[in-house]
């Protein structure tokens, strides 16, 4: 069969995330199964327009505005495909109205708020609009996500079918549980692309609120984004240069051994679809300490296997973290479930049921 992945962004694009990675995995388990995957994606400065990623036929057309088009044109001159996949970040494709064949919907998160960290009113309102009205539009596509928040969002806006397909990480679970414990200087770990939406000024103002409680600690922060200025000048005004370590991007390896060796990942963002990291976190065998927003309070399991603070502030994260640094025993407790959990979410465990649905789509059955 064949498969098209509509996405703005593709794995080499310098904005990729999260989001580009769980769609690899997905279209890279089609093609191991023999069929022909295709993957269209915004053209940007230094891409070539066309090459092949791990089997994956990458497509470039078109930018912010004009990449819809583009994907039109390209499609009318494909053989026929078998499914398409519509993926939304905001903006959809609207490839059920020009694709001509059996088509989902794909998505992460529905934005509503994280407009506003983009794009200043009426923009922002207008953003929002469009969104809640384009699901309404969409709604007898099918939608597949990983979030159960997500579900119920789509549902409220008339979707009529969503199927939960949890995500998936390539990092396996250590073979067995290091010791680590828990002391004083506690050690924090942030994995993101630095975005607005990401809100890593508040883990920095976490780790403010932790010195001044007279805890020590000390925060990496791993990625970059066009908030890595802005937040570098926040750690000098906050007098934090010693205690914040900006790594830019690091190799996979070297992301895990700054997993295993932090005490807890902190997740501060407006909302996610899931949150990989946190599982990444956990398969290292550190819990992560997270706001209650979606996604976050999905993938972290409050007081279970690891720590979803009272309310979005960072004193209250800053307050939850104090108290854990006086339990050890619960500790432990965090990272022998946390690890156990990570397990689940291997993409081993996942991408043979996602493969059978998306295949099961293909051919037109609803199951």
């Amino acid at each position: 069969m064949r498969f098209l992945m509509l996405n703005w962004r593709d794995p080499k694009n310098p904005l990729a995330g999260g989001a580009e990675r769980v769609t690899l995995a997905y279209l890279v388990a089609l093609a191991a199964r023999g069929h022909e995957v295709f993957w269209f994606a915004n053209d940007f400065p230094g891409a070539a327009r066309e090459e092949s990623i791990d089997g994956i036929k990458i497509i470039r057309g078109g930018g912010r505005g004009t990449s819809i088009l583009a994907a039109r044109k390209w499609f009318r001159g494909q053989k026929k495909f078998d499914l398409v996949i519509d993926q939304h970040h905001g903006i959809a494709w609207f490839a059920p109205w020009w694709g001509k064949t059996h088509c989902v919907a794909y998505i992460h998160e529905v934005l509503g708020p994280i407009w506003n960290s983009f794009y200043p009113w009426p923009f922002s309102a207008i953003g929002r609009w469009q969104e809640r009205w384009t699901h309404w539009l969409y709604r007898r596509v099918p939608f597949f996500t990983a979030s159960a928040f997500t579900r119920e969002q789509l549902l409220k806006h008339g979707v009529r079918g969503v199927k939960i397909i949890p995500y998936g990480v390539h990092t396996r679970a250590l073979p067995a549980l290091p010791e680590k414990e828990i002391s004083a200087p506690l050690r924090l770990i942030v994995v993101s692309r630095l975005a607005p939406n990401k809100r890593i000024d508040h883990a920095i103002r976490t780790l403010r609120c932790l010195i001044d409680l007279g805890v020590a600690a000390k925060l990496t922060i791993v990625g970059t984004g066009e908030e890595e200025a802005k937040l570098k000048r926040l750690a000098t005004e906050l007098r934090l240069q010693e205690q914040i370590d900006f790594t830019g991007p690091q190799s996979e390896i070297e992301k895990d051994r700054r997993l295993r060796e932090s005490h807890f990942l902190l997740h501060t963002s407006q909302r996610e679809g899931w949150g990989l990291n946190v599982i990444e976190a956990n398969a290292m065998g550190t819990p992560a300490a997270v706001y209650p927003v979606a996604g976050l309070i999905e993938s972290t399991l409050h007081d279970e296997t690891g720590l979803v603070a009272a309310s979005e502030s960072p004193e209250s994260l800053a307050a939850a973290l104090r108290d854990c640094l006086k339990m050890p025993v619960r500790y432990q407790f965090y990272r022998q479930r946390a690890w156990e959990r990570s397990k689940e979410f291997h993409w081993d465990q996942v991408l043979p049921k996602a493969s059978d649905w998306l295949e099961a789509r293909a051919r037109g059955e609803i199951i």
